[in-house]
């Protein structure tokens, strides 16, 4: 059996379909990963757990700048104690952990440096699922998107359908990631875990766009004809300061596991002909 908790998330959602009868989703307020005497507590009641994936986070970016506890509890404390148990593991990270001031794809081993507390509490969550469990992988992304819940796309798409035109940033760079496509190398990487085996992969869809690039794809896609401005992030002002560059380099995740990655602008099409997106 494999847990796989914020399992009603984007990730959690589309992995849970995927691995069907083999996954156990648990999301709160069944389990709070945040509070470790309970979460163990629970574990202790599981038969045969082959390995936990672990898909919640607190990914309200601008918010945690206001409230860095409670992104800290979910981000690092909740990852820090699925670590403990003694479980193969495969935490999910974020692009975030770089600050962006690069013009070329980060390697996992480049140099982290976030520059929010959506960062920082991620990156902290990666460094302990790495110093404690025995046998974990991490998994960085970006963009993420899919027919549930709240993600660009979504936002986009009733936007354009509302408003006489859209401002988007086109000064952030990076790559947008359809959820199942993530879900789709989870489970590749699944059975490959060997004892004793912890490292840093990337993953994303292929190919490099800005938001104001995605948006555009976004309607054009779906033929909402909703014009498109493009604006610095100097003129739309955020709470927390987001990475200007934060294209991943995917070679070692294709290379060590077989991989074949689709392009972001595939990948968008074939996921907009889901009728999930009209639910």
């Amino acid at each position: 059996m494999i847990v796989i908790t914020g399992c009603r998330g984007q990730l959690g959602t589309e992995l849970t379909r995927l691995l069907g009868d083999r996954a156990l989703g648990v999301d709160l307020p069944e389990v709070d990963i945040t509070d470790a005497d309970a979460l163990k507590k629970w574990f202790e009641t599981l038969d045969s757990v082959e390995a936990i994936v672990n898909c919640a986070a607190y990914t309200a970016v601008d918010r945690a700048e206001t409230e860095p506890e409670a992104a800290g509890k979910v981000n690092h404390l909740g990852p820090e104690n699925l670590a403990r148990l003694g479980v193969p593991m495969i935490h999910i990270s974020t692009d975030y952990v770089f600050d962006g001031h690069g013009c070329s794809p980060y390697g996992e081993s480049a140099a982290t440096n976030p520059v929010s507390v959506y960062g920082r509490t991620k990156l902290a969550g990666e460094q302990s699922v790495l110093s404690l469990a025995e046998t974990a992988v991490v998994i960085r992304t970006a963009w993420l998107y899919s027919p549930f819940g709240k993600n660009f796309v979504r936002t986009i798409t009733h936007l354009g359908k509302e408003r006489a035109q859209l401002r988007v940033v086109c000064d952030q760079v990076g790559t947008p990631t359809n959820a199942r496509d993530l879900a789709g190398a989870v489970a590749a990487i699944l059975p490959r875990l060997k004892p004793g085996m912890k490292g840093i992969y990337h993953y994303t869809n292929e190919g490099v766009c800005s938001w104001y690039d995605f948006a555009l794809e976004i309607l054009r896609l779906q033929n909402i004809s909703c014009p498109v401005v493009p604006c610095s992030s100097e003129e739309y002002k955020t709470a927390a300061k987001r990475p200007f560059y934060s294209v991943l380099d995917k070679s070692k995740i294709k290379r060590e596991f077989g991989l074949t990655i689709p392009h972001w602008g595939q990948s968008l099409a074939q996921s907009l002909l889901d009728e999930q997106w009209r639910r």
